[in-house]
């Protein structure tokens, strides 16, 4: 495949149309934020904008970075100053766009987050969907998979996610309809109950969490805010170098979180 570039304002306008990011109540602005260079060769994608990812694409010469949760959240500090100041300003320095989608990455039905994690989990999608903005999704282990048990499922989320995830509930439960929604969805606990689940996946937990999942016998597995959220940022990156003729690099800043 011969390379090439595209134009930042070009590929803003189509990353907006595919993701429908008009149709989300987010909690900081979707699309690019933070402008760089006109054309673009080479995406560098990542699940959270940190330093790290930062210096990582100015070691590989990228033009744009790509992220799941990039800057200017609702509610906090608006000042540009400490960290926010360090990021902004080697993005600035180095000409380099940052392109950010939260809530339309979780809910893309093939590239997002949601999609992804079911694809690596080998969970089977039905058609419902439950949650605010209808994020959460519902369905079951395919029968390669050999999931008949909670721990059964545990298990294979710490084989493919590559880290041991929080069971609440009793691993020898028969896994029936199975919930889930990346990163911080452990309030849509009740959602995923009242829509009949067996079990529900999110990336992180709270205290609440498992006095709900304790007494309603529903159980909860908390796999990782990181870890749940790595396949849709890929996926999109990977879409983008094949639509657009670009090069494409995914880089995996570890959090345990």
């Amino acid at each position: 495949m011969t390379l090439r570039t595209a134009n930042r304002d070009e590929l803003a306008k189509y990353l907006a149309q595919m993701l429908n990011i008009a149709q989300y109540r987010d909690y900081c602005p979707n699309g690019l934020q933070v402008e760089g260079r006109a054309e673009i060769g080479f995406v560098v994608s990542g699940v959270t904008a940190s330093q790290a990812l930062i210096e990582a694409a100015i070691d590989l010469k990228a033009d744009a970075i790509l992220v799941h949760h990039g800057y200017f959240w609702r509610g906090e500090d608006s000042r540009v100053i400490g960290t926010r100041y360090k990021r902004l300003k080697a993005l600035l320095a180095h000409d380099i766009n940052l392109f950010a989608y939260h809530l339309p990455l979780d809910g893309h039905p093939e590239l997002g987050n949601n999609a992804q994690l079911a694809r690596q989990l080998s969970l089977l999608a039905g058609s419902e969907r439950f949650g605010e903005d209808k994020l959460g999704w519902l369905g079951e282990p395919e029968a390669e998979a050999n999931v008949a048990t909670v721990g059964d499922l545990a298990r294979l989320i710490e084989r493919r996610l590559g880290r041991a995830p929080l069971l609440i509930g009793d691993a020898g439960q028969a896994v029936g309809k199975v919930a889930w929604c990346t990163g911080a969805a452990q309030g849509f606990l009740g959602d995923a109950i009242a829509a009949g689940a067996s079990v529900y996946i999110s990336g992180e937990i709270s205290e609440p969490t498992v006095h709900l999942a304790r007494e309603t016998g529903v159980a909860y597995i908390a796999a990782g805010h990181h870890a749940t959220e790595r396949y849709g940022v890929q996926a999109l990156g990977t879409h983008l170098a094949e639509y657009f003729g670009i090069r494409h690099q995914f880089v995996d800043i570890d959090n345990p979180v």
